[in-house]
């Protein structure tokens, strides 16, 4: 009895903040179109603004950011993340895409889908070119609905029960991702996860951003950027790290001055020959949230934004493998490099390299992870 008036709650709760929202939304959603139902879980649409003007629209289906309507240096405010018009087209079955998702159980590759955690072995899905585990797996939380837990006019806070065996994936999970929109527009995310046996555990953002506003006729690689990065993790073919920590210093991913996107992308480099251009883990210099960890700035409209994170690396993908079989919002087709993610994380292959920190979730303990995407504008 006590689960169904859970559900039924859940159920009353997701209508109320659909009703209230009432008509479109300012980046031009009918949250209408997010009303349906995934492995008997609802999906809805959930609005944050603030006294500035700013939107953020997200969904539970996969935790994702679905639209950030932003001011530009006129004051015109403009969509700068890639997404869909309606819940479906995210869902498996439609297309298999990460646009503004919650990964997780564990962001980025695993190579040879092998984890070993206390000499217990498990094999994980093989989902990214048949021989690594991407982004949590086939099934990974991007493809799985939320629970609501709260929400209101500026947050949103969503719960993931994953169950043990997940993905293969050991220990049954549950985790928690907040999206809080400020005063001072910042989107401000937040996951905490608990587990009830040894497991692996690696959340992130995988917002494509695209400052323009207009990724029909902009591509990211007009756009600057800055990494507080002196370092990298090199990787294989197969985007597997090495287990080098390689310096930056006099290759085309030094970004420690700001860089036009596309001035360097596809140099004859073997990082930027394997991954087709940007999609790789910098080392971030400091941990320290004060400090900003990446500048991304588009000159046609002056929109900036700055990311924070208490993770000690990102992985920077400039939409490489984005190739016009995708159609978005506003029936703007997704062509090569129409988008940039910014993934604030742990490094990529963590469980397998045990020198570098780790990723293991232990009963009794709580992981935590802390993004902010600051916008600003430059006159």
């Amino acid at each position: 009895m006590k689960k169904y008036l859970s559900i039924l709650a859940g159920v009353c709760l997701l209508a109320s903040c659909c009703g209230k929202q009432g008509g479109l939304t300012k980046s031009g959603l009918d949250p209408q179109n997010f009303v349906d139902e995934y492995n008997g879980i609802p999906t809805a649409l959930y609005t944050l603004t603030n006294d500035n003007g700013m939107e953020v629209c997200v969904t539970n289906f996969g935790g994702r950011v679905v639209s950030v309507m932003v001011p530009d240096r006129d004051g015109e405010f403009r969509d700068v993340v890639l997404g869909f018009d309606k819940v479906s087209d995210y869902f498996p079955k439609n297309h298999l895409s990460d646009f503004g998702a919650a990964i997780g159980r564990y962001a980025n590759r695993i190579g040879g889908g092998k984890l070993v955690i206390d000499g217990n072995e498990y094999r994980l899905p093989l989902n990214d070119n048949r021989v690594n585990c991407l982004h949590g797996g086939f099934g990974g939380w991007q493809y799985q609905a939320y629970g609501l837990v709260e929400a209101d006019d500026t947050h949103v806070k969503l719960v993931m029960n994953s169950a043990d065996g997940d993905n293969k994936f050991p220990g049954a999970v549950t985790a928690y991702v907040t999206y809080t929109l400020t005063e001072d527009n910042r989107l401000d995310i937040s996951y905490e996860a608990t587990t009830d046996a040894p497991t692996v555990i690696n959340m992130t953002n995988h917002s494509y951003f695209n400052l323009s506003g207009d990724p029909a006729n902009h591509s990211i690689c007009e756009d600057r950027l800055f990494i507080n990065s002196e370092s990298y993790t090199p990787t294989d073919k197969l985007l597997i790290p090495t287990g080098e920590i390689a310096t930056l210093e006099g290759t085309p991913l030094d970004f420690r001055l700001p860089q036009t996107i596309g001035d360097r992308i596809d140099n004859d480099f073997a990082a930027l020959n394997f991954a087709g251009g940007y999609d790789h883990n910098w080392i971030l210099n400091d941990t320290d949230e004060l400090v900003p960890d990446v500048i991304l700035s588009c000159e046609d409209t002056g929109i900036t934004l700055t990311v924070f994170t208490n993770e000690p690396g990102i992985q920077v993908y400039t939409g490489n493998f984005l190739n016009g079989t995708l159609t978005g919002k506003n029936g703007v087709t997704y062509n090569r490099r129409t988008g940039i993610c910014l993934e604030s994380q742990h490094f990529p292959d963590s469980p397998n390299k045990p020198e570098w920190p780790t990723t293991v979730l232990r009963p009794g303990e709580t992981y935590t992870s802390h993004c902010v995407f600051a916008f600003s504008v430059e006159k």
